[in-house]
């Protein structure tokens, strides 16, 4: 086949095809200029009426390369492409005048110069146009192997047009019509495409047999989209979206834009908005260090804190590979910075364990951060649970460290990343996260700090807050990505209980309230968010399953596409979880960030079982952790088994 043929041919080999074209079009563009000029078919009849049958290609070949014509993809190109034909044709056009006016060949009628540039231009632009659909069209037979989905568009603004522009040259998609709610647009047509209004969809949906519904509404509210959600879940389309205004403010909408539903569309509430005075109060400027950097929330945390203009951010990070690529990742971020502003924090890389007390105090004494975020911890319940030991040692021991070293380097902000998990646990990694918070609390009660003899007491400066939060949608452990898989593998989706209840929140709202938390300490302070109303992650699933495009399989439909099974809670989880502890949390400066009073142990009577609890990590001493957990922490209810699969083995 000759399309083939050509497609497959070498870049070189091409471009020199389309050139000896557009030489050809040259040529023939001087004849018909000549014949429409002499009114007659023309034939030269004096060696001076040759001259422009050898200037027009001689003087288009190096323009047209140099305006990069020869460079564009024909399947792919659009209107960029056509405006650079245009300035290539109008700087020839110029050119070829003037060189017709300088030398006064006889002969050779002046008007030549305006014509045939203009005939010029309607060959090459008519040409690359049929060559455009030549080669984006499939013949039948590729046609019957290609899966196109059948497309509605959710917004006829400028990104809808956009992206239907882009969906023009797509196999993938047959773009049916738009949906908008502007009574204006609705019954209109734009590009030939209807425009429906939102009551139509049902009928719509059926009789055009749509399979995806893609939202073009990058500047609705939070509010709106959910309400276009909850109408669009009952319908059997696979819901898309397209990325919001700031990501669509460096360029115009490509079909790579296209994605499946952000977590934020999950959610079922307004995301928290920032308090931009109070995430720059303690961090413009200043040294910054972020244990856990390479986390879903450390590394969150960086990537805004960035965005703040600290003078320097210190990458705290245990996994070698994890500290790499979000170095890589903000080193790209800060080159972006460079280029807008002129200037971008100083990254500092550092390999280092938080349970290392002499490489924290030695980072802190080397750099003396003026904030520090520990988001270093393990997180997975059953992880924990059967690994006891590590993870207390993680999450209790490292956090002294880290609150150790920050005092005694007189940093001015200590804030601990905690969870809902804390409150009232019935597994190993609530507790120790509750006990990390106690030991935070005892040390800010105290006016002077003296560890263990090995250094003079040192003022108690550092203001030590910690930020407890819910369950994180998209992190790594949730149930978000977890689920899509389930579902993109065609089910079933795996919960542990049908009545499991879980707080959730974005990984940036999290980040956000941690930020804006290490601003608001003034030290000891329990910080939560007001989110709302709890989610039933079985609501979550079927959820997630509609605006997939599938239909959930349970009794009412026993021929549904994604089946939704019950496994029976895990070692350790609950089926609700709680954000405080006590009563009557005291609201802050921001509208969604509330200040519990959480009661503590005072650090005299808190600091002996620390040592026993360091001795039974050594020793590995289940039973030793188990009976500090239960006397320290409030409404600790374990599992009667020990899990720790050692011990499990050894027995």
């Amino acid at each position: 086949m000759i399309k083939t043929k050509l497609l497959n041919q070498p870049r070189h080999v091409k471009q020199l095809v389309v050139l000896l074209a557009d030489a050809l079009m040259g040529i023939a563009a001087v004849w018909v200029a000549y014949s429409l000029r002499l009114d007659t078919f023309h034939w030269p009849y004096s060696t001076h009426q040759w001259w422009p049958y050898v200037l027009a290609p001689a003087l288009a070949a190096p323009i047209f390369w140099r305006n990069g014509l020869y460079r564009a993809v024909f399947r792919h190109s659009g209107m960029a492409a056509m405006r650079a034909l245009v300035a290539a044709v109008s700087l020839y056009a110029v050119l070829f005048f003037s060189v017709l006016m300088l030398m006064e060949w006889p002969d050779v009628p002046r008007s030549i110069g305006l014509l045939q540039p203009l005939i010029l231009m309607l060959l090459v632009g008519g040409s690359r146009a049929a060559a455009r659909q030549w080669l984006s069209s499939l013949s039948t037979g590729q046609r019957r192997n290609v899966s196109v989905s059948r497309l509605l568009i959710y917004g006829a603004g400028s990104a809808g047009v956009q992206i239907a522009n882009a969906i023009a040259t797509s196999h993938e998609f047959k773009l049916m019509g738009f949906v908008d709610d502007s009574p204006a647009l609705q019954g209109l047509t734009i590009n030939h495409v209807p425009v429906y209004a939102p009551h139509d969809l049902d009928s719509l949906v059926e009789k055009c047999e749509i399979t995806d519904m893609l939202l073009a509404l990058p500047s609705i509210s939070r509010a709106r989209r959910n309400e276009i959600l909850n109408e669009l879940q009952p319908l059997p389309v696979h819901v898309r979206s397209l990325p919001g205004l700031t990501d669509l403010a460096h360029g115009r909408v490509a079909l790579a834009d296209i994605k499946d539903l952000d977590v934020e569309d999950l959610l079922g509430r307004d995301a928290v908005p920032p308090d931009r005075a109070l995430l720059a109060r303690s961090l413009t400027g200043k040294v910054i260090l972020v244990t856990g950097a390479a986390g879903s929330i450390g590394s969150e945390l960086c990537r805004q804190i960035v965005q703040e203009r600290p003078s320097r951010l210190l990458l705290v990070e245990h996994s070698e590979y994890g500290l790499y690529s979000i170095h890589q990742e903000l080193q790209q971020l800060c080159a972006r910075m460079t280029e807008r502003q002129g200037t971008a924090p100083e990254l500092i890389p550092l390999l280092a364990n938080v349970r290392d007390y002499r490489r924290m105090a030695d980072i802190c004494t080397a750099y003396r951060p003026h904030t520090i975020y520990h988001a270093a911890a393990y997180k997975h319940v059953p992880l924990v649970e059967h690994n006891p030991a590590e993870g207390i040692a993680n999450n209790v021991l490292g956090t002294l460290n880290v609150a150790r070293a920050a005092i005694e380097t007189g940093a001015g902000h200590f804030v601990l990343v905690s969870t809902d998990k804390a409150v009232r646990p019935t597994n190993v990694m609530g507790a120790s996260k509750r006990l990390a918070e106690m030991v935070l609390q005892a040390l800010s009660a105290l006016p002077r700090v003296a560890f263990d003899g090995e250094r003079q007491p040192v003022d108690n400066l550092t203001r030590l807050a910690m930020v407890r939060f819910g369950n994180v949608l998209g992190s790594s452990g949730s149930v978000v990505p977890l689920f899509r898989r389930q579902i993109e593998s065609g089910g079933p989706i795996t919960l542990t209980h049908a009545d499991v209840t879980r707080y959730f929140m974005t990984i940036p709202e999290a980040a956000q309230l941690v930020l804006q938390a290490g601003a608001m300490a003034e030290g000891g302070e329990v910080y939560v968010l007001d989110m709302g109303e709890p989610v039933k992650i079985i609501d979550l699933a079927r959820r997630m399953v509609k605006l997939s495009g599938f239909t959930v399989q349970e009794e009412a439909r026993p021929d549904g596409d994604i089946a939704i099974e019950v496994t029976g809670l895990r070692p350790g989880e609950k089926l609700y979880e709680e954000l405080l502890i006590g009563d009557n949390p005291v609201p802050t400066v921001h509208p969604r960030i509330l200040k519990a009073h959480e009661d503590f142990v005072p650090w005299e009577d808190f600091a002996i079982d620390l040592d026993k609890l360091q001795q039974a990590i050594v020793a590995n001493d289940t039973s030793t952790l188990r009976a500090i957990l239960l006397k320290h922490v409030s409404g600790f209810t374990p599992d009667a088994q020990d899990g720790d699969l050692v011990n499990l083995a050894n027995s």
